[in-house]
């Protein structure tokens, strides 16, 4: 049997089912750890090979899509589900505010907002990976890939440029490129070493998912510093579930949706 993923002694307490997978997951599972009002978990969708261990009870794995979801919210009388995963999830966003909307159970996202355009930035915006792919052109270039690992494949389509590819986990199976380097590494990465990255394999183009926050944005910097061209790939439209930018607001509204009237002052 399974072992139990909230406190069984405590069922007067409101039960938080945070999904995670970002930073500000995490540093929300952090301060809902100290917070004797509530019982929280975290669920990881499992697409990291070696997570960094929460401070929260977690479980790993994917519910089933959003009729799974719902089951799991009802069978452990979950009182409030946080979609804190990445912006780029939006699969896993859509399961979570169908699941919530079926079963009654308050929802909001904690969801970091998009970097925008800078003086200097040369970005051009695509709706997806594979029109980035398209937006790389005929003549060579020397490309860094940040995009993550299960979509690097699509750049198989375009083989006659160079390609650093930086991922947490290996590309599995391996690209099917000619001339690709790969660079294991988990963020966050300093604007000052991201340069150094650059000159070293001499960068000409970046292609990046707007995934917002401070721990990736030093390649964003750099490339403004050296001139360099983005490939931004932008989100799709979000789930519409009200939404958080940061760890301060989700507590703020935890405490709104989940305290009793007497301990807000009202």
């Amino acid at each position: 049997m399974a072992e139990a993923l909230f406190d069984m002694s405590a069922m007067d307490r409101p039960r938080i089912l945070i999904l995670g997978g970002t930073t500000e997951a995490r540093q929300l599972a952090e301060r809902l750890a100290a917070d004797p009002r509530y019982d929280a978990a975290i669920s990881l969708a499992g697409r990291t090979a070696d997570p960094r261990p929460q401070l929260l009870p977690t479980r790993v794995g994917g519910f089933g899509g959003a009729e799974g979801l719902a089951a799991f919210l009802k069978a452990e009388n979950v009182a409030l589900l946080i979609d804190a995963t990445h912006p780029f999830a939006a699969r896993i966003s859509h399961n979570a505010a169908a699941a919530a909307e079926a079963t009654g159970t308050p929802i909001f996202a904690l969801r970091r907002p998009a970097w925008e355009l800078e003086r200097g930035d040369r970005w051009t915006r695509v709706e997806s990976v594979p029109e980035a792919v398209s937006a790389l052109g005929g003549a060579p270039r020397r490309v860094f890939l940040a995009i993550g690992r299960q979509e690097a494949f699509h750049f198989e389509k375009a083989p006659h440029h160079k390609y650093v590819v930086r991922s947490v986990d290996p590309v599995t199976p391996p690209l099917a490129l000619p001339d690709v380097t790969a660079i294991l590494a988990c963020g966050p990465f300093a604007e000052a070493d991201e340069i150094d990255l650059f000159e070293e394999h001499g960068i000409d183009l970046v292609v990046a998912k707007n995934s917002g926050g401070t721990a990736t944005y030093g390649k964003i910097a750099a490339a403004r510093k050296l001139g360099i061209e983005v490939i931004m790939v932008e989100r799709h439209k979000p789930a519409d579930v009200a939404s958080v930018g940061d760890c301060d607001e989700a507590l703020e509204l935890i405490h709104q949706r989940l305290s009793p009237v007497k301990d807000r002052g009202v």
